[in-house]
């Protein structure tokens, strides 16, 4: 994958460069703020934009803007945002025009080499991949009405997985359970959210963003 990365931290910026590159990755460009991010990717156009969301002037969400205008103006650049905490806001922001090509990591996560770089791979294909913790932590404030009670525990899981960015047959090797029965399960979560077959629409995408939604 042809990567530019973006964060204004010096040191994390040149670790990630590091271990990109060791994974066999091409980091075409690096930027340490909002407005160099833009012009890199503009000009190199690269299969995956790495962003943190906060970055200067103002350290609040210049990232996350960068980042929409980036999925705007070049549809096929993937985007993978990385966070220091827990930001739901941020993720449903990411997600509303589509889940496909983007990602949301902690920046914690950097550091564990497989899981940063498989979600750089990943998002660069066209999947999309969600933090763990912030899965779970969605999964921590379900409401009583939410409409995603229909599901089964075991359903919760695989549509969490799903949410993380997994393939059925990674979903099967995660909760042992057989890739034939890993299909009936994303069968039934389609068929209890209503999401029927449709060549205009990914049922896969809109299963994850009604999960993102009613969270």
């Amino acid at each position: 994958m042809r990567v530019v990365i973006a964060d204004d931290s010096v040191l994390l910026r040149r670790g990630a460069v590091r271990l990109l590159e060791d994974a066999g990755h091409e980091v075409v460009g690096e930027a340490g703020d909002a407005e160099e991010l833009l012009r890199k990717v503009r000009a190199h156009k690269p299969d995956v934009a790495v962003v943190d969301i906060r970055m200067p002037p103002d350290h609040v969400d210049e990232g996350l803007v960068a980042a929409a205008e980036i999925r705007a103006e070049l549809p096929d650049v993937g985007v993978l945002l990385l966070s220091q905490y827990v930001e739901e806001r941020y993720v449903t922001a990411l997600l509303e025009h589509g889940a496909e090509g983007v990602g949301y990591l902690l920046k914690d996560r950097v550091a564990e080499i497989e899981r940063f770089t498989d979600a750089v791979r990943q998002v660069g294909e066209g999947g999309s991949v969600l933090d763990p913790e912030v899965v779970a932590h969605m999964l921590g404030r379900r409401g009583s009405d939410d409409p995603l009670d229909s599901l089964t525990e075991r359903e919760r899981e695989v549509l969490g997985l799903m949410a993380e960015g997994k393939t059925n047959r990674a979903i099967s090797e995660t909760l042992y359970v057989s890739e034939r029965g890993v299909e009936r399960h994303v069968t039934a979560i389609f068929t209890k959210l209503g999401l029927e077959a449709s060549d205009k629409d990914h049922r896969r995408v809109l299963a994850v963003l009604a999960y993102l939604r009613a969270n």
